[in-house]
């Protein structure tokens, strides 16, 4: 059956409800566990008024990252309302997905760096916007964008703009009460060692060490599982998931040649890492490696049933 341009989340190729059920699930105990450090932090840093001075400090930090999570990613990166009179073609393009998507026609925004990449932001489908970069529309034919904004599309309906938003301030909460602890931690551990004995100083030591480590793995699963989940996404939504894998390897290879290292805390808005690193460092990428999102995505046009061009205006596919 030919896409009719009316999104069916029932029925897309993305894997259904208890796909979405699942990486709910998961990601709701990859946040619970980075909770879990923010107030384990707060306790030995403070005992129980850390505890609850932590706990207050990560529901404030939330609130603040909910409501202003758009602004703030956006001006970081100096974007800048891309007006439709610029490219009327891709905000034609950017409506047609939402419309797919049963959303509203999130606000398109450029970057101005030849790094090409895309990224997403805001706290619901509402307050969502859409940004790529000069680079990105240089590269990329009009078949392999419309991918691209589909994915981003893809993490603007799953919630994974806030998601990621919430991870990454959860994760620099424990960061900066590990520096905390590291500088201002001496009495602390002497407190430790005469209270609780050798015991509780070397406990806290081993938190100090080992807390941010923990956070940054914790926020990269969180990371990861929202990309393959958005790129099962956005290949429902183009109707096109090799156009999205033709796009990601262009994107990698550009990324390769022209790293963006703008506020590398928010490398894992981006559609594929802006920062590249090679070696041991990829274990600590905040992104899937581009090769198996390829292939997973080639699997998915292989059992669609093959794709054809329907013409400028877009692409069609039979379930």
């Amino acid at each position: 059956m030919a896409y009719s341009g009316t999104h069916n989340p029932s029925r897309g190729i993305g894997g259904g409800g208890w796909h979405r059920l699942g990486n709910a699930l998961k990601t709701t105990v990859l946040l619970a566990g980075l909770t879990a450090l923010v107030l384990l932090l707060g306790e030995r840093l403070g005992g129980a008024q850390g505890l609850m001075f932590a706990g207050l400090f990560a529901v404030v930090m939330n609130f603040g990252s909910y409501w202003f999570s758009d602004r703030i990613a956006l001006a970081i990166h100096g974007a800048k309302p891309l007006p439709y009179e610029s490219a009327p073609w891709l905000h034609q393009m950017v409506e047609r997905l939402a419309t797919r998507a049963g959303m509203p026609k999130p606000r398109v925004y450029l970057l101005p760096t030849r790094s090409p990449n895309a990224f997403a932001t805001g706290r619901n489908p509402k307050h969502a916007a859409v940004a790529v970069t000069a680079g990105l529309m240089d590269i990329l034919d009009r078949r392999e964008l419309e991918g691209v904004l589909a994915h981003e599309l893809g993490h603007v309906r799953n919630r994974d703009t806030l998601i990621g938003t919430v991870a990454a301030t959860l994760a620099g909460v424990i960061s900066y009460a590990a520096q905390m602890l590291f500088w201002f931690g001496g009495s602390m551990l002497s407190r430790s060692d005469d209270d609780e004995g050798f015991g509780g100083a070397f406990a806290s030591l081993g938190l100090l060490l080992v807390a941010p480590i923990a956070a940054t793995l914790l926020q990269l699963a969180v990371s990861r599982s929202r990309e393959y989940g958005a790129d099962l996404a956005g290949a429902e939504l183009c109707g096109d998931p090799d156009a999205l894998a033709d796009a990601l390897l262009k994107l990698e290879r550009g990324a390769e040649a022209m790293p963006y290292d703008r506020a590398p805390a928010t490398s894992h808005l981006f559609i594929v890492n802006p920062l590249h690193h090679g070696g041991v460092m990829k274990l600590f990428s905040t992104h899937p490696p581009i090769p198996e999102r390829v292939r997973r995505l080639r699997e998915l046009g292989a059992r669609a049933g093959g794709y054809r061009a329907r013409g400028p205006g877009g692409w069609e596919y039979a379930y």
